[in-house]
C-alpha cells in the first residue's frame, strides 16, 4: 500500500512545493531554495525506494476510478524505464535547485522561478508515470505550458517572449496531434490503458488506422524533442535562465519526445513507415544539429544545437526497430542527461563570472577558472565520445547498429557514413567549446573579472562529471543493473544479450570512432580562425534556419490571413457577428430536419390549450415589441424582454417543470438588474443605422426579423414536437426510477445535476467561474485612468465626494426605475438569505438546489447595491466574491475526490439517514456538499460581475467629472 501511495506522491509533492514556493515572501531567497531542494530530494528518495519493486520486471500501479465507463481512469504506472526517468527528473532537479540558488540574482522574482521549476518537475513526473494515454496527453501539454512560463521567465526581454511563444506554439500543436493519435490508438486497442495498449502491438500495426495514428503521435514526439523539421524552437529557448536550460535539455521537456518513442516502441516500431519517417527525421536532425552547433557563437546556442543532434542520435537508434538499438537509445538518454546538464551549468558559471557567453569575446579563462575548466573539459570529452567516458560507450553501440542492415534502402546504406560525419562534427564543436573559451590569450575586455564560483554552485557539476567518469570506466557496476531493469521493462521477452564492456576488440565501430575523433579535430583546426569571427548562420544551410520559416508562417497566418478575414468578415459592431452566428446555428439545426423530410406529422395542435397559446402570444408580442422599442427606449425593451422570459417561466410550470421555472425566474431577475446597470455602457445610437429611413435599412431590419422568426419558430416546433410526441419509454424514466434508490433524493432534476451528471455540472460551474473572472479582468483592463489629469485641490476634494455619492446614485437610478424604496430593499436582505437557505436545503427532494439558491442569494446582494450603492455595501459587507468562487470550486472538486477514499469513481455520491435527537431521522447525501460548492460559486460569480460593473460606473462618472473640470480650468486660464 505504501508503494502504491508513493506514485501519487511523486507527482503531488512537486506541485505542492510549487504552490508553497509561490506563497513565500518575496525576499525569502534561502527559504525558497531550501523548500525546492527538500521537495526534489523527497521525490528522488521516494523513487529510489521503489527500485526493489521494479527490479525484476515488476510494475507498480495505482488506479483511481474517474470515468470507468469511458475507460478514462487516473492510472499511475511505474516500471523500470519510468523509474529510470523518475530518478533523472528528481536527481538532476535537485542539482539544478542547488545550482540556481547561487545563479539567480536577488533582484529576480526567485519565488516565481522556483514555483515554475517545481511545477515543471511535477508535470514531467506525470508524463513518465502516466498509465493512461489521455492522462499522459494532459501532462504532456502541461509541460508545454510550464516550459512557456520558464522560457519567458525574464518577460521584459523580447527574446525570452519570442522564444517562449515559439516553443509553446510548436509543442502545443504537436501535443494536440498527439492527443488525436492517442484517441486512434485507444480506438484500435479498445482501451486507453497503457498496459493493454502495449499488449496490442501486433493488432495496432495491422490496423488500417495505424499510419494516421503513427503520423499524429510522431508529430507530438518529434516536435517535443526538437527533431527536424521542428528543431528550430529549441535554440530560441536559450533566453531562459541557465538552470532552466540545464533542466530542460537534460532530464525534462525535450527528453519527453524520445521517452514516448521508446515507451511505444513495442507498439509502433518494426514497420517500413516507422523506419523511414523516424529514421529520416533522426539522421537529418543528427547531422544538421551537429553542423549548426559548430558555427554558434553563444555558448548556450552551441549546447542547444548539440542537444538537438544527440536527440537525433537517440531517434535514429529507435528508428532501426532493433532491440540492441533500443538498448543503445535508452543508454544514451542517461549519458546525455549527465554530460549535458553539467555543460549547461558550466556555461552558466562562465556567463555569471565573465559577464558574457559570446565565444568571440571569451578566451584564456583556464587560469581564472581552473576547476570549472577541468570539469567542462571532461564533460565535453564525454559529449564528443572520448574513450573512458560514458558518451563513448553509447556512441560505440550507435556505430555498431548503424553498420547493421535493417531495411534495404539508400537510407540504410548511407547510415554508417552519416553517423561518422555527425560524430566528427560533434568532436569539432566539443573541441571548440574547450579551446575557444579556456585556452588562447587571456581576454582583456570582459564585462567582469572572472573567478571561481562558490563551491556549492560548482558541486552539481562535480557530481555529474563524476558520474560521466564512473559510468565510462566501470559501466557494469554503476549503470549496468539499472539499465537492464529499464531495458527489460521496454523490450520484455525481446531483450537481447548485450555487453557494457569498455573494450570489444579492434572492430569497425572502433575505427569509426577513431575517424570521427581525428576528423573532428582536423576540421576544427581548419575552421578555428573562421569561427573566431563568423556569424552564427552556418554557410550553405541558411535556408534551414527554422526561425525565419516560423516567422514567415506566423506573419502569413496571424497577419495576412487574419487581416483578410478581419477586413472581409469582421466588424466592430455586435449585430453582424450575432447574425452570422445565428445563421450558422439555424442551418445546422435545419439540415437534419431536411434530411428527415421535416416530419410534419410530429407536430399536432389538436391538444394545444388556448390559455397556453395566449401565454405564448403574449411572450412573442413582448419579444417583437422589445425589438421595436430598442430603437427608442432601451429600458422599455429590457422590461419587455423580461416579459418574454416570464412567459417562458410560465411555460415551464405548465409542462410540470417547476425546477426549470424557478431557475428561470431567479435568472431573469439577476439578468435584468445586471443589464440595467450595464445600459449606461452601451454605445450611442447611430441614427442612420437605427432609423429605417432608407430602403437598405428597412431591408436590413426585415432580414434580421425573418432570421429571428425562423430561429424562434424552429426551436418552438422542435421543442413542441419532442414534448408532445415523446415515446412511452424515455431516458427520463431511467432517472425517475433511480433518483431515490441510487441518488437519495426525490427531486430527479437535482439528483441528475449533482449525482448522475455531476461531472457535467462540475464543468459548467468551472466555466461560470472563468467567465466571471474574465468579465472582471476585462472591465479592469479598460477602466479609465483619471489620475493622469492634473486638477486643482478643490476639484480633487469634489471628486472624492462624488465617488462617495455615485454608488448612492446608482441605487437611486434603479429606484427611479423599479419604484422600490431603498429601505425596503435593505430590509429584504435577511428574508432573501432565509429564502436562499430554504431553496438550498430542499433541493434534493423538492424544487430548488444549489444553483437556484445561489442566484437567489445573489439577488439579495444585488438589492443592497441598488439600495445603498457600492461604497455603502462594501463598508458593511465583506463579500470577497473571488474567495466564494475558489471555495465553491474546491468544495465541489474535493467532494468528488472523497469517493476515491472508498475506491469509487470520481463524484460517486452516497446517501442515508442521520438520527438527530428530538428531531428524528434526517435524510443526508454527500451530494449536498457538492451542491454547496455550486451555491458558493454561483454567488461569487454573480456578485463579482456586479461589483465590476458597479465600480466601472463609478470610475466612469469620476472620469467625466474630472475631464469636465479640467476643461473648465483650461477655459478659465
Amino acid at each position: 500500500m505504501i508503494t502504491n501511495n508513493a506514485l501519487p506522491a511523486l507527482i503531488f509533492l512537486p506541485f505542492l512545493g510549487s504552490m508553497l514556493a509561490a506563497l513565500l515572501p518575496a525576499n525569502a531567497r534561502n527559504a525558497e531554495a531550501w523548500l525546492s531542494g527538500v521537495t526534489a530530494l523527497l521525490t528522488f528518495g521516494l523513487a529510489a525506494l521503489l527500485y526493489p519493486s521494479v527490479e525484476n520486471g515488476g510494475i507498480v500501479r495505482r488506479e483511481v476510478a474517474w470515468l470507468p465507463e469511458l475507460g478514462l481512469n487516473l492510472v499511475l504506472r511505474m516500471d523500470g524505464f519510468a523509474w529510470l526517468f523518475t530518478i533523472l527528473i528528481g536527481g538532476i532537479g535537485l542539482l539544478v535547485v542547488i545550482y540556481a540558488r547561487y545563479y539567480m540574482s536577488p533582484q529576480d522574482p526567485v519565488r516565481r522561478f522556483y514555483s515554475f521549476l517545481l511545477a515543471f518537475m511535477g508535470a514531467m513526473q506525470g508524463v513518465v508515470l502516466s498509465g493512461n494515454l489521455i492522462l499522459l496527453a494532459i501532462f504532456w501539454e502541461l509541460t508545454s505550458i510550464v516550459s512557456f512560463l520558464l522560457i519567458g521567465y525574464w518577460y521584459h526581454n523580447a527574446a525570452a517572449r519570442d522564444g517562449a511563444r515559439m516553443a509553446l506554439t510548436i509543442t502545443g500543436i504537436g501535443g494536440l496531434c498527439l492527443l488525436l493519435g492517442f484517441i486512434l490508438i485507444g480506438h484500435i486497442a479498445g482501451s486507453y490503458d497503457l498496459d493493454e495498449v502495449l499488449a496490442s502491438g501486433a493488432a495496432i500495426r495491422a490496423h488500417p488506422l495505424y499510419l494516421p495514428a503513427l503520423l499524429l503521435i510522431l508529430a507530438g514526439a518529434l516536435t517535443k524533442s526538437a527533431q527536424f523539421p521542428f528543431h528550430f524552437w529549441l535554440p530560441n529557448a536559450m533566453a531562459a535562465p541557465t538552470p532552466v536550460s540545464a533542466y530542460l535539455h537534460s532530464a525534462t521537456m525535450v527528453k519527453a519526445g524520445v521517452f514516448l518513442l521508446a515507451r511505444l516502441w513495442p507498439v509502433l516500431a518494426g514497420t517500413d513507415a516507422w523506419f523511414f519517417i523516424v529514421g529520416i527525421a533522426g539522421i537529418s536532425t543528427l547531422v544538421i544539429g551537429a553542423y549548426f552547433a559548430i558555427f554558434q557563437q553563444d555558448l548556450k546556442g552551441l549546447l542547444a544545437y548539440s542537444t538537438i543532434s544527440h536527440l537525433g542520435l537517440i531517434t535514429t537508434l529507435l528508428s532501426f526497430g532493433s532491440p540492441l538499438a533500443a538498448v543503445a537509445a535508452i543508454f544514451h538518454m542517461v549519458n546525455h542527461a549527465t554530460f549535458k546538464a553539467s555543460l549547461f551549468m558550466a556555461a552558466g558559471i562562465i556567463d555569471h563570472e565573465a559577464g558574457t557567453r559570446d565565444m568571440r569575446k571569451l578566451s584564456g579563462l583556464f587560469s581564472a577558472l581552473p576547476i570549472t575548466a577541468t570539469l567542462a573539459m571532461v564533460a565535453s570529452a564525454a559529449m564528443a565520445g572520448v574513450p573512458l567516458l560514458n558518451g563513448f560507450l553509447s556512441k560505440e553501440m550507435f556505430f555498431a547498429e548503424a553498420i547493421e542492415e535493417h531495411r534495404e534502402s539508400l537510407l540504410d546504406s548511407a547510415m554508417p557514413y552519416l553517423a561518422t560525419l555527425a560524430s566528427a562534427f560533434a568532436v569539432t564543436y566539443s573541441v571548440r567549446f574547450i579551446h575557444s573559451v579556456f585556452f588562447g590569450p587571456k581576454a582583456a575586455d570582459l564585462p567582469n573579472e572572472a573567478h571561481e564560483p562558490p563551491h556549492w554552485m560548482r558541486l552539481p557539476i562535480e557530481l555529474l562529471v563524476l558520474a560521466c567518469l564512473l559510468v565510462g570506466i566501470i559501466p557494469g557496476i554503476t549503470i549496468g543493473p539499472y539499465l537492464n531493469t529499464a531495458v527489460t521493462s521496454v523490450l520484455g521477452d525481446r531483450t537481447p544479450e548485450y555487453s557494457l564492456s569498455i573494450w570489444h576488440g579492434f572492430n569497425l565501430p572502433l575505427v569509426m570512432s577513431a575517424i570521427a575523433l581525428v576528423g573532428g579535430v582536423i576540421l576544427y583546426l581548419l575552421l578555428h580562425r573562421y569561427l573566431a569571427h563568423c556569424k552564427e548562420d552556418p554557410p550553405g544551410l541558411r535556408v534551414l534556419v527554422g526561425q525565419r520559416i516560423f516567422e514567415r508562417v506566423l506573419v502569413t497566418v496571424s497577419w495576412r490571413w487574419a487581416r483578410w478575414v478581419e477586413v472581409n468578415l469582421g466588424t466592430r459592431r455586435l449585430q453582424p457577428q450575432l447574425r452570422v452566428l445565428v445563421t450558422v446555428a439555424l442551418m445546422a439545426g435545419a439540415w437534419p430536419l431536411f434530411e428527415a423530410g421535416l416530419m410534419p406529422d410530429l407536430i399536432s395542435v389538436a391538444n394545444l390549450d388556448p390559455v397556453l397559446a395566449i401565454i405564448w402570444i403574449v411572450g412573442i408580442g413582448c419579444a417583437i415589441t422589445a425589438a421595436y422599442q430598442a430603437k427608442y427606449h432601451r429600458f422599455a425593451a429590457l422590461i419587455l424582454i423580461g416579459g418574454a422570459g416570464l412567459s417562458t417561466c410560465i411555460t415551464f410550470v405548465w409542462f410540470s417543470a417547476p425546477d426549470l421555472a424557478l431557475t428561470q425566474l431567479v435568472v431573469e431577475v439577476v439578468t435584468t438588474v445586471l443589464i440595467l446597470l450595464g445600459l449606461r455602457w452601451l454605445p450611442k445610437r447611430i441614427e442612420e443605422i437605427d432609423t429605417p429611413t432608407t430602403l437598405a435599412a428597412r431591408l436590413r431590419r426585415q432580414r434580421d426579423f425573418l432570421l429571428a422568426l425562423a430561429c424562434g419558430l424552429g426551436v418552438t416546433v422542435v421543442s413542441y414536437a419532442i414534448m408532445t410526441s415523446a415515446p412511452p419509454t424515455t431516458v427520463g424514466d431511467f432517472y425517475l426510477e433511480r433518483a431515490y434508490s441510487e441518488g437519495g433524493g426525490t427531486n430527479a432534476v437535482n439528483v441528475i445535476l449533482v449525482d448522475f451528471r455531476g461531472f457535467d455540472t462540475f464543468g459548467e460551474i468551472t466555466v461560470l467561474g472563468i467567465v466571471a473572472l474574465s468579465v472582471f479582468a476585462l472591465l479592469r483592463r479598460f477602466r479609465p485612468a483619471p489620475d493622469s489629469i492634473e486638477l486643482p485641490e478643490q476639484q480633487r476634494i469634489q471628486n472624492a465626494y462624488d465617488d462617495a455619492q455615485q454608488g448612492r446614485k446608482l441605487g437611486e437610478t434603479a429606484h427611479d426605475y423599479l419604484l422600490v424604496p431603498s429601505v425596503l430593499m435593505q430590509w429584504m436582505f435577511p428574508v432573501i438569505i432565509a429564502l436562499a437557505a430554504y431553496l438550498f436545503l430542499r433541493g434534493h427532494d423538492l424544487p430548488g438546489g444549489g444553483f437556484t439558491a445561489g442566484v437567489a442569494m445573489a439577488i439579495g446582494f444585488l438589492l443592497q447595491y441598488l439600495a445603498g450603492g457600492t461604497r455603502w455595501v462594501e463598508e458593511r459587507l465583506r463579500i470577497l466574491p473571488v474567495r466564494w468562487i475558489g471555495f465553491g470550486l474546491f468544495m465541489a472538486a474535493f467532494t468528488g475526490m472523497g469517493a476515491w477514499l472508498f475506491g469509487l469513481p470520481f463524484l460517486t455520491s452516497a446517501s442515508g439517514y442521520l438520527e438527530i435527537p428530538l428531531i428524528g431521522e434526517v435524510p443526508l447525501a454527500s451530494a449536498l456538499l457538492f451542491d454547496l460548492g455550486v451555491f458558493l460559486l454561483v454567488v461569487g460569480a454573480t456578485v463579482l460581475m456586479l461589483i465590476a460593473i458597479a465600480h466601472q460606473s463609478i470610475r466612469s462618472h469620476r472620469v467625466r467629472a474630472t475631464e469636465a473640470a479640467a476643461t473648465r480650468t483650461e477655459e478659465a486660464a
